[in-house]
């Protein structure tokens, strides 16, 4: 210890576990390459942090070969005192390198983060070669999302550089992440606890098992990092509203891809979570100086995105719904699960409805006897353990709310009530024929023309395996069983004519496949966020999961 001066206070971002202890120190020792330079001594005390501390010389040894990836992306370990003798109970001190005063969280606490951290991270010449965006200032979101992609494609190419060294480092958090102001490098924490991807004892397919599962882990916990730097205002409950509109703004750019790379980081079944370098090539990592080929996979995320967006926006005029008639065609076509197994395993659950293709009837123009304000219609398909997995019980549950007085109030206040009707349903496979235009009548909108147009289009040429639009497409048809319909209303209007009346008017503004499920005769897409159904006489039913 005679070879460092040891400083009086530590840096808030060094911050270590219960078996460890942190100085910084200044190398003293004139013949060291480390001589007058800082660094950070961490003692390590029990028997499980020395084993943290020993393994992290090891992959010290495997990671020399390529000595600049290694000093541009981790945190360097430059070695240990201790005694000449290995004891159990001898003090145990590594010894890395000091990248500043913050962790990643720590940059992200302060309270003018977004211009420090810029500062810190000037764009020149290199970075825009990295990140493919040379502009500078704009927009709160423009700036987060600029900062987030350097940030997150210098952590990816640090943890590719692990994984391609054949270890994984199972302890990334924001705490244990620092940014390095000299070379403006994220610096991966201390690899006490990396494990190697090839195990020796295992062989075959369990190796290849094992070294899927611990990528899979290692980018969950990028996914967690990155959804903390986007959601980091949110551990304030006064400003949840105001970001969950600035969060909205900033993912649904370029038809949601910010969502779709949190969704491929964070799924829950780890063979199902993107690698480095896909995630690398992902269109919201990449500047608008980069022209990346979307995927089949972000393209049928951005429709549905897209359609959702839309839809929620609740300004029905014709374009638009025309719009939405169209997305939803495109979807059917590029269905990522026609088999009938892919919807018995994504079907059961709850779903809310956000759209119908048909008619639309409100209450604006009208003055129904009964006024009743719909509130949300939900179809739920229940497993029942007794019978086959192509069997399930549906139930559709409309809530609506009466409101006593004739005009239209400006507080929707009124009592409660629902709808309730279950079925037992049969899945079975089928499919959906598209009549050739000389059969059908002429119309205004064809999607059969315009959809032929888009395949064509520069954009979407080669997105997907379609050559020319298929005389038909893979479905699941609905085989109903017998209905049974129950309403509950508020005890004030038990009067069999009031609760006939309601019951008319509910059954007017819903779309009629949501009363009469029998009518919902076959499934034309599902995944795990949406599905849409069509009834009887051809209109579509956009659900969202709940």
């Amino acid at each position: 210890m005679s070879d460092f001066v040891v400083c009086d206070r530590v840096s808030v971002g060094h911050q270590g576990r219960g078996d460890e202890m942190i100085f910084e120190a200044t190398v003293t020792d004139s013949e060291s390459p480390l001589y007058n330079s800082r660094v950070v001594l961490r003692e390590l005390t029990s028997v499980q942090a020395k084993r943290r501390g020993r393994r992290a010389l090891q992959v010290l040894k495997k990671l020399v070969r390529q000595r600049l990836m290694y000093h541009a992306y981790a945190m360097q370990v430059h070695g240990y005192v201790s005694p000449s003798k290995d004891g159990e109970d001898d003090p145990f001190i590594l010894v890395h390198g000091y990248h500043g005063s913050y962790s990643l969280r720590h940059w992200l606490q302060l309270s003018d983060w977004l211009p420090t951290l810029e500062a810190t991270l000037a764009l020149d010449e290199e970075w825009v070669r990295r990140v493919g965006d040379d502009t500078i200032g704009g927009p709160a979101v423009t700036r987060q999302l600029r900062l987030i992609r350097i940030i997150m494609r210098d952590l990816l190419i640090g943890v590719n550089y692990l994984h391609s060294h054949g270890l994984a480092h199972t302890q990334l958090r924001l705490e244990n992440v620092h940014l390095c102001p000299v070379d403006r490098h994220i610096k991966v924490g201390i690899l006490g606890n990396a494990v190697d991807l090839h195990n020796s004892d295992s062989k075959g397919t369990d190796n290849l098992d094992r070294k899927a599962m611990m990528i899979a882990f290692d980018m969950r916990c990028v996914g967690f990092m990155m959804s903390k730097m986007v959601l980091k205002e949110l551990m304030d409950s006064a400003n949840f509203t105001k970001f969950m509109s600035f969060l909205n703004k900033m993912l649904d750019r370029n038809w949601g891809a910010g969502w779709h790379l949190l969704s491929l980081l964070l799924a829950t079944k780890p063979f199902a979570r993107i690698s480095c370098l896909e995630a690398l090539r992902h269109p919201f990592l990449c500047g608008p100086k980069w022209r990346i080929d979307p995927s089949i996979d972000l393209v049928r995320w951005g429709l549905g995105s897209t359609a959702v967006r839309m839809a929620e926006d609740y300004i029905y005029s014709r374009p638009q719904r025309r719009r939405l008639a169209y997305f939803i065609e495109l979807m059917e076509l590029l269905n990522p699960h026609p088999m009938l197994k892919n919807w018995n395993d994504f079907l059961h659950g709850r779903w809310r409805l956000l759209y119908c293709t048909g008619q639309h009837i409100g209450l604006t123009l009208r003055q129904p006897p009964q006024r009743t304000l719909i509130g949300n219609a939900y179809l739920t398909f229940t497993r029942d353990e007794d019978a086959n997995e192509t069997t399930l019980q549906l139930t559709s549950e409309i809530t609506f709310k009466l409101m006593p007085s004739s005009s239209w109030p400006h507080n929707k206040s009124g009592p409660h009530g629902s709808l309730l009707i279950n079925s037992i349903v049969r899945t079975t496979p089928g499919r959906r024929l598209y009549l050739k235009e000389a059969e059908t009548s002429p119309s205004k909108f064809s999607f059969q023309e315009s959809v032929s147009q888009l395949m064509g289009s520069k954009k979407w040429k080669g997105v997907g395996s379609l050559k020319e639009l298929p005389h038909s497409l893979p479905s699941t048809k609905l085989v109903h069983g017998e209905l049974d319909v129950k309403m509950n209303l508020d005890p004030s209007h038990a009067n069999v004519g009031e609760a006939q009346a309601v019951l008319n008017e509910v059954r007017i503004q819903i779309p009629p496949e949501m009363f009469d499920i029998t009518k919902l005769v076959c499934g034309t897409y599902i995944d795990s966020r949406m599905m849409v159904l069509r009834g009887v006489n051809g209109s579509a039913l956009l659900f969202t999961r709940s």
